[in-house]
């Protein structure tokens, strides 16, 4: 079939929810237009904004590096640079995950950091589960993992002077997020979704790209740029409610073609209705003076714990 979009072109991509069948050019050039517009839409970039993307060598953050670069590496304004996050992990997905990492911002010349949760933390993941497994705590890998990595950027981000933090999350881990806080009935989170984060002071306002960018898509678009990607995943991943909630929604659109984009749609509404409801008011935590909703952060709550 030829490509519906040039009609010049053979068709290398089935857009079910749309219809469309796509040359690559045209595929390409489709993802990279609507993270463009994303950008646009939500105003998420300014001209003298310095971005730190978050980068761990899988293929959604490998996909926001390089559209970004292609996007805003015409204006000499704009500064890119990336951050990988070790956990400490001696596994397959970690060590290859760095080794993409550095190899593409070696070929885009983008400043490469690389930090670490033992740096940061004082252990690295795996210390951190074996003391979780010995309390006999109700965490998982998962539930602790996301918080410090989130501290761990926002405090690089402050302490080299970045203006933006830019994250790979999809279409499909937006909708996943927003099912899961509706199962686990923490109604507070609900209207808490956009493709930026509110200014808070303290916090160095994270943005989301691809947040319109289904996770099929991206997998295509990192396949059609020629990324090695890798096959091995978390060993942890399989503990958590998200990778069910994955497998439902994928069954769900695999039936009915744009179930994502329509739940996304409902997201949106939500959070411009209930746009007041979004305000939180920070504080300082009691135990590390970072800004936090409650007294104490839950970083520091999960550490507290950890360490008694």
């Amino acid at each position: 079939m030829m490509c519906t979009k040039c009609r010049r072109r053979k068709a290398v991509y089935l857009r079910s929810y749309s219809g469309e069948v796509l040359c690559r050019f045209c595929f390409k050039r489709s993802i990279e237009m609507k993270v463009k517009d994303t950008i646009s839409k939500h105003k998420l970039l300014s001209r003298n904004d310095s971005i730190l993307i978050a980068v761990s060598g899988g293929k959604d953050s490998l996909t926001l590096l390089k559209t970004l670069w292609r996007i805003e590496s015409r204006i000499p304004s704009i500064t890119l640079a990336a951050l990988t996050i070790d956990e400490g992990s001696t596994e397959e997905y970690r060590v290859e995950g760095l080794k993409l990492s550095r190899k593409i911002c070696e070929d885009l010349k983008i400043p490469h950091y690389v930090v670490s949760f033992k740096e940061y933390i004082g252990y690295t993941l795996k210390e951190l589960w074996s003391k979780t497994q010995e309390k006999k705590l109700e965490l998982l890998p998962c539930s602790y993992c996301g918080v410090l990595r989130r501290r761990i950027m926002n405090t690089f981000a402050k302490d080299h002077g970045f203006t933006k933090i830019a994250t790979g999350h999809n279409l499909d881990d937006e909708v996943q997020t927003f099912i899961m806080n509706i199962m686990r009935g923490d109604y507070s989170k609900l209207f808490r979704f956009g493709a930026s984060m509110e200014t808070i002071p303290g916090f160095i306002p994270r943005i989301k790209p691809l947040r319109y960018v289904p996770e099929m898509e991206i997998a295509f678009y990192a396949f059609l740029e020629g990324f090695k990607l890798y096959e091995a995943e978390c060993p942890y991943v399989r503990l958590s409610m998200r990778d069910e909630i994955r497998f439902m929604l994928n069954e769900f659109e695999r039936k009915y073609p744009g179930v994502k984009f329509s739940i996304m749609s409902v997201m949106d509404k939500l959070n411009k209705q209930f746009s007041n409801l979004n305000k939180t008011y920070f504080k300082s935590c009691i135990s590390c003076g970072e800004p936090t909703s409650r007294d104490k952060c839950r970083v520091c709550e999960i550490m507290d714990l950890i360490k008694t």
